[in-house]
């Protein structure tokens, strides 16, 4: 199945969705393994905070969470993003299709980490929602979804690069596409950070505490009651 380029006339359009996203907290509590006060961990944060690449200059000014990813080139590849690319923002319409593509991301780290194989790995993790507006196409629907096949590969990410970068030539800001973790899910991915903004109650008023505990075989989330829970 193949895709072609005209498929742009017509189905570039401007968009909103409010997404959520999902991101390791354990940064804290690894610093605070290094120091005894509070005035110590806030001098190990600023040091940290000035080892990292700048904040991506934007036309008004982004909490941290939103404008974090777009600081970085990452060395491996994601779905619409060549290695050594400038990164991008994932999120998905439902938390539990955030949590589902955490989760992989878990039990791939524990695959390709030789010293854990065996190991149960404990993490907390930060959800919030990120408001996302501005000109977009979506893989979900015609024409693109007669490609179906070729957006949800498990692991051949060369036709979503392709779509991407085309994307970005013919400005668009951010596409919609299906869930490969949880399938016929939305999830999105942002190119540029001017499209993200805070929900309207406020990105701080929608974060979530969960708890991961992450295996060979199986990753399972937990906040209170809830729990979500994915076999491998």
């Amino acid at each position: 199945m193949s895709w072609e380029v005209t498929w742009f006339e017509g189905s570039i359009q401007n968009r909103n969705l409010v997404a959520w996203r999902g991101v390791e907290a354990q940064h804290v509590i690894s610093t605070m393994r290094l120091v005894d006060t509070p005035d110590e961990q806030e001098l190990i944060e600023r040091l940290l905070e000035g080892s990292k690449p700048a904040m991506p200059t934007t036309q008004h000014p982004k909490h941290y969470l939103l404008a974090t990813p777009f600081r970085y080139i990452p060395a491996h590849a994601s779905r619409f993003r060549p290695a050594h690319a400038k990164g991008q923002w994932y999120g998905a319409q439902k938390i539990g299709t955030s949590c589902a593509e955490v989760a992989y991301w878990r039990h791939r780290f524990i695959l390709d980490s030789a010293g854990l194989t065996n190991e149960t790995l404990l993490t907390e993790h930060t959800f919030f929602q990120g408001a996302i507006a501005g000109r977009s196409i979506d893989l979900m629907a015609t024409p693109w979804s007669a490609s179906r096949e070729i957006w949800t590969s498990g692991a051949d990410y060369a036709a979503t690069h392709a779509v991407a970068a085309e994307a970005q030539r013919q400005g668009v800001h951010w596409l919609t596409y299906e869930s490969v973790r949880a399938a016929g899910q939305q999830c999105a991915v942002v190119f540029d950070p001017n499209s993200l903004s805070e929900p309207p109650a406020g990105l701080e008023a929608t974060k979530q505490t969960w708890h991961c505990k992450a295996t060979r075989t199986s990753v399972m989330f937990t906040r209170g009651s809830q729990r979500l829970s994915w076999d491998f």
